[in-house]
C-alpha cells in the first residue's frame, strides 16, 4: 500500500518552505480573497513563487478556493485563474459548485479537491461529485472511522484526504454565523474572529420575570469557555486511517507560527515514515511515544480524537480555558552558521548562558548558549521585534548538523 500524502499548511511563502523543509510532501495555500484564512499573507506573485518553489523540488502544492461565493467572487475568479494558467497549482480546493464549474472552464487539466467545508461524510454524497469531475474528498471532520471505511468500501476511483491534527471548530464543519454576528465578519469568507474561544458570562431568565437576569458564575476567575474546542490529535491512529483508505493526512494551521508548523509537521513525518517501516510493533510503538511528546512542546487546547470514535461532543469541549498550554518558547531561527558561531533571528527573548533546544529537520539538539553577541559585542540579552542578527557560539559545533532554518526553542 502506498504511503500516505503529508498535507501542510502554508499561510505565506516562508511558511511553505519551512513545511517542505520539515518533511511535508505537499501544503496548501491561497489568496485571502478566495480561500478561508483572510490573514494568510500571499499574494498572486508570491503564491506563484510558491508553485515553483514547490515543482522544483518535485512537491505539489493545491490551491485553496473553498470560500462560500458570493457573485463578486464569481466575477472575479477568471481572472485569478487565468493568472494561474502557465504554471498550475496541482489541484484546487474548493467547495461551492459555481467555482467548481469555472475552474473546469478555465483550468480544465487540474485536479479538484472539494473541501472539507462541503461536509462529505456518506458515500452517495461522494458519488455524486465524483461525476462532477473531482478527484479528491476532503471529507468532513464529523466523519467517524466506521463512516471512511463504508464511504471506501461503496466508492471506486477517487481519493480520500483527511485532517489528522489542529484546532476544531464547534460548528458542524466550520459553517459558523458568530463571527459574521457578532463582528461582522464572516467566517465564511475567512475573517473568522474565534468568538468560540471568548470568555462568556452566562445568565439565567426565569419567563414570568423577563429582564431579571441572574447571572451563573463558575468558582474560581477561569471564567465560562461555553464553545470553545479541544485540539484534534490523530497521530495514535494513522495506520488506522490508512487501512480505511485515507491517501492523504491533512495538518491544520495556516495563520500559526513557523514554530509550530515545523515542529507539527515533523512529528507526522516521523510518524508516516514509522508506520511504513519495517520495525517490530514494540519499536514502533516505543518510538511513537517519543514523537508524541514534540506534541505538546507547541501550543495546544489539550488533543482528543474528534468525531473519529464516537459522536459525543462533550468530550471535545474545554470549559476552563481557551489559553493554548505549551511549557516551551519559540526564541529564533537560525539564519546561517559560520566557524563555531550559529547566527540567528531572535523571535523571543533570549538571555546568555541559556539552555536551548535546536530543532531541525531530523535530530533535536540540547546546547547552551555562550557568547552571545549582537554585531560582534558581548550582550547579555537579545530581543526580538526588529530585523536584528544575533548570534552565539557552542563548543565542538562540528558535532551538529545544524543549519539554516533550524528553530530555537527553551523551557519555560
Amino acid at each position: 500500500m502506498k504511503k500516505p500524502e503529508l498535507l501542510a499548511p502554508a499561510g505565506n511563502l516562508k511558511k511553505l518552505k519551512y513545511a517542505f523543509k520539515y518533511g511535508a510532501d505537499a501544503v496548501y495555500a491561497g489568496l485571502p480573497n478566495f480561500s478561508l484564512r483572510a490573514k494568510t499573507g500571499f499574494d498572486l506573485k508570491s503564491l506563484k513563487q510558491g508553485i515553483d518553489y514547490a515543482h522544483k523540488i518535485n512537491k505539489r502544492i493545491y490551491v485553496t478556493i473553498n470560500v462560500f461565493a458570493h457573485n463578486s467572487h464569481i466575477n472575479a475568479l477568471p481572472k485569478h485563474l487565468k493568472s494561474l494558467k502557465q504554471n498550475p497549482p496541482d489541484a484546487i480546493i474548493l467547495s461551492d459548485p459555481g467555482v467548481l464549474e469555472i475552474v473546469k472552464k478555465y483550468l480544465p487539466k487540474v485536479e479538484i479537491h472539494l473541501s472539507t467545508q462541503a461536509n462529505i461524510l456518506n458515500y452517495e454524497a461522494v458519488k455524486f461529485w465524483k461525476k462532477q469531475g473531482v478527484k479528491r474528498i476532503i471529507l468532513g471532520r464529523e466523519a467517524s472511522l466506521k463512516d471512511i471505511i463504508e464511504i471506501k468500501k461503496k466508492t471506486k476511483g477517487i481519493e480520500l484526504e483527511t485532517f489528522v491534527h489542529g484546532a476544531m471548530c464547534m460548528s458542524y464543519s466550520g459553517r459558523c454565523y458568530l463571527s459574521a454576528w457578532l463582528n461582522d465578519r464572516s467566517a465564511n469568507e475567512g475573517l473568522c474572529t474565534q468568538p468560540c474561544r471568548w470568555n462568556y458570562n452566562v445568565y439565567l431568565e426565569e419567563p414570568l420575570r423577563p429582564g431579571m437576569m441572574i447571572p451563573v458564575k463558575q468558582a474560581g476567575k477561569q471564567g465560562s469557555y461555553v464553545l470553545n474546542s479541544r485540539d484534534l490529535c490523530l497521530i495514535d491512529y494513522l495506520d488506522e486511517l490508512k487501512k480505511a483508505g485515507i491517501i492523504s493526512f491533512k495538518l491544520e494551521g495556516r495563520t500559526k507560527s513557523i514554530y509550530y508548523l515545523a515542529v507539527i509537521v515533523k512529528a507526522y513525518r516521523q510518524a508516516i515514515d514509522l508506520l511504513n517501516s519495517k520495525k517490530s510493533t514494540s519499536q514502533k510503538k516505543k518510538e511513537l511515544t517519543d514523537i508524541k511528546k514534540e506534541l505538546e512542546k507547541v501550543d495546544n487546547r489539550e488533543y482528543e480524537t474528534g468525531f473519529l470514535f464516537d459522536n459525543n461532543p462533550k468530550k471535545l469541549m474545554n470549559f476552563k480555558t481557551s489559553k493554548p498550554k505549551n511549557d516551551w518558547e519559540f526564541k529564533g531561527e537560525v539564519l546561517k552558521v559560520k566557524n563555531n558561531e550559529i547566527f540567528i533571528r531572535i523571535h523571543n527573548i533570549l538571555k546568555n548562558n541559556s539552555q536551548i533546544e535546536i530543532v531541525t529537520p531530523k535530530d533535536i539538539y540540547q546546547l547552551k548558549i555562550k557568547k552571545l553577541k549582537e554585531k560582534g559585542e558581548l550582550i547579555k540579552e537579545a530581543r526580538g521585534g526588529a530585523e536584528k542578527t544575533f548570534s552565539f557560539e557552542i563548543d565542538n559545533i562540528s558535532k551538529y548538523n545544524i543549519a539554516t532554518g533550524n528553530l530555537l526553542r527553551k523551557k519555560k
